[in-house]
C-alpha cells in the first residue's frame, strides 16, 4: 500500500516513536461529548432573541427546526471527511490535505489562540456568571470562577482520557435531564395568555438564523475525536446523526416550554428566559434551580471544548517544529499533556482580557465568531477539493446529493461569516489581528526547518 493512502498520525513527518491516541471512545461517549459541546449557554439566552424576530409561535419553532436541518447538512459533509481521513487533527488535517501546510498552520494557530480558547473562556464566563448568583466571591466573582473551572477541568483531562470522558458523560447526562425537567414544567404549566408581539419585519429571519446556528455550533468537534472512536468509520456517522437528532429535539421542546409558560411577548422581552420561566412557576427556588442547571450545562460544554481543543494543538506540534513540544501524547494516562497546558494558559489570558473589558461573554463572542465561520467555510470547500483531487480513494461514507449538499453548506457558512463581520465589534478586529500574527510565525517556522 502506498504511503499516500495512510491517513493516520504516522503519515506526518515526525518520529515514529511518538505515541498516538488509541480508539478508546465508544459511540455513547462520542454522543455525550458532542451533545455536551453543543448544548451550552445559548439555549438559555438565544431563544429570547429569536422570539423577538418571529411573529408567531410557529415561526419560532420553524427557526429552530431549520437550525437542525442546516446542522445536519454540515454534519453530512463532516461525516465524509472524518470517515475518509480519520485523524486526531480533524479540520486541521482536512485543510492540510486540501490547501497545504500554510493554511493548515493558520487554522491551527487560529484554533489555539482564538477559536477554541475563546470558546473555552466564553463558556467559563457564563459558568462564572451563574455560579455567582449562588455564591458570590466579590467584585471579580465571575472571572474567578471562570479561571477555577478552566484550571480544574484541564487538570482532569491531563490526568487521563477515562477521567475526562466520564466527567463529560456525567455532566451531559445531568444537563439533558435538567433540561427535560424544565420542558416538563413548562409544558404542564397553564398557558400564558400575554398578547402576541407584532410580526417581525421582512429580512429579520436571517438575523434569527444567525442566533439559532450559534446555539447549534459545536457538532463539528466530532472530527477531532475521529481517531479515538471505536469502529470509527461507522460510529462517526452514527454519533453525528444521533447527536444532532437529540439536540434538535431538545431545542424544539425547550422552546415549546418557553412559549407555553411565558407566551411569545414575554419570551421576546426576557433577558433571562429560562430563569423567568422558572421564577414565574416556582418563585425564588425555581430561579436558584435554573442557575445551578446553567452552571452544570456550561461546565459540561467547557470540559468538552477543552477535551477536543488540545487535539489540534497536538497535531500542530507534530507538523511544525516551532510548536514541537505539543506533539507528544502521554500514554499513561492517555492525553496530550503539553497541548492541554498551553491551551489552558491562553484561555486564562483571555479570561483576564474579558475581565479588563468588563464584558467577558460579549468580548469573547466578537473575538471568535468571524474566524470560526471563515475556517468552517474553508472546511466545506476542502470536501469539494479533495473529491476532485483524490477521486480514487475509498470513501466509506459519501455525502448524499453531492455536490449540492456541500455547496449549500458553504453558502450558509459564507452568509454567517458576512453576518458576524457586520454585527460584531472591536473584539472581531482583535481576533483577526491575532490570526494575522500567525503569518510571520509560519515564515519563521519554515526558515528554521530550512536550516535543519
Amino acid at each position: 500500500m502506498s504511503r499516500r493512502k495512510n491517513y493516520n498520525l504516522l503519515d506526518r513527518t515526525t518520529s515514529t516513536e511518538v505515541a498516538t491516541p488509541k480508539p478508546s471512545l465508544t459511540l455513547p461517549d462520542a454522543v455525550a461529548l458532542i451533545v455536551g459541546i453543543v448544548i451550552g449557554a445559548g439555549i438559555f439566552e438565544v431563544p429570547a432573541l429569536v422570539a423577538s424576530q418571529a411573529g408567531s409561535d410557529i415561526a419560532v419553532l420553524l427557526f429552530w427546526l431549520m437550525g437542525g436541518v442546516v446542522s445536519l447538512v454540515g454534519a453530512l459533509c463532516y461525516a465524509e471527511l472524518a470517515t475518509v481521513y480519520p485523524d486526531v487533527g480533524g479540520t486541521y488535517y482536512y485543510l492540510k490535505r486540501a490547501f497545504g501546510r500554510g493554511v493548515a498552520f493558520l487554522f491551527a494557530w487560529a484554533r489555539m489562540t482564538v477559536i477554541q480558547t475563546g470558546s473555552i473562556a466564553l463558556l467559563a464566563f457564563v459558568f462564572g456568571d451563574y455560579v455567582s448568583q449562588i455564591w458570590r466571591l466579590g467584585t471579580f466573582s465571575s472571572s474567578i470562577y471562570a479561571a477555577i473551572a478552566i484550571a480544574l477541568l484541564t487538570a482532569l483531562n491531563i490526568v487521563g482520557l477515562q477521567q475526562g470522558k466520564w466527567t463529560q458523560n456525567l455532566l451531559s447526562a445531568a444537563k439533558v435531564l435538567g433540561l427535560l425537567l424544565v420542558v416538563i414544567i413548562g409544558l404542564t404549566a397553564i398557558p400564558n395568555s400575554a398578547a402576541p408581539v407584532e410580526s417581525a419585519s421582512s429580512g429579520t429571519w436571517g438575523l434569527a438564523m444567525v442566533f439559532v446556528l450559534l446555539s447549534y455550533g459545536g457538532w463539528n468537534e466530532a472530527a477531532y475525536i475521529s481517531a479515538e472512536i471505536q469502529d470509527g468509520r461507522r460510529n462517526i456517522v452514527r454519533s453525528l446523526m444521533w447527536s444532532i437528532g437529540i439536540i434538535t429535539a431538545i431545542y424544539l421542546l425547550i422552546n415549546l416550554a418557553y412559549l407555553r409558560g411565558l407566551g411569545l411577548a414575554n419570551m421576546a422581552q426576557s433577558e433571562a428566559v429560562a430563569a423567568d420561566l422558572m421564577r414565574s412557576l416556582w418563585g425564588a427556588p425555581g430561579a436558584l434551580f435554573i442557575s445551578v442547571l446553567i452552571a452544570i450545562t456550561t461546565l459540561g460544554a467547557t470540559n468538552a471544548t477543552i477535551f477536543t481543543g488540545a487535539r489540534t494543538n497536538f497535531a500542530l506540534g507534530q507538523d511544525f517544529s516551532l510548536f514541537g513540544f505539543m506533539g507528544h501524547w502521554k500514554q499513561h494516562p492517555s492525553s496530550p499533556t503539553y497541548a492541554l497546558f498551553l491551551q489552558a494558559a491562553i484561555a486564562l489570558a483571555l479570561v483576564f482580557l474579558g475581565t479588563l473589558t468588563r464584558k467577558g461573554f460579549e468580548t469573547m463572542v466578537d473575538y471568535t465568531a468571524p474566524i470560526f465561520w471563515f475556517f468552517f467555510l474553508l472546511s466545506g470547500i476542502s470536501l469539494l477539493v479533495l473529491r476532485i483531487r483524490e477521486p480514487h480513494i475509498v470513501r466509506p461514507f459519501r455525502v448524499p446529493f453531492y455536490p449540492f449538499t456541500p455547496l449549500l453548506f458553504c453558502a450558509v457558512c459564507g452568509y454567517l461569516l458576512y453576518s458576524t463581520l457586520v454585527h460584531t465589534g472591536v473584539g472581531a478586529i482583535a481576533g483577526v489581528l491575532v490570526v494575522a500574527a500567525g503569518i510571520p510565525l509560519l515564515f519563521w517556522n519554515n526558515y528554521r526547518q530550512g536550516r535543519t
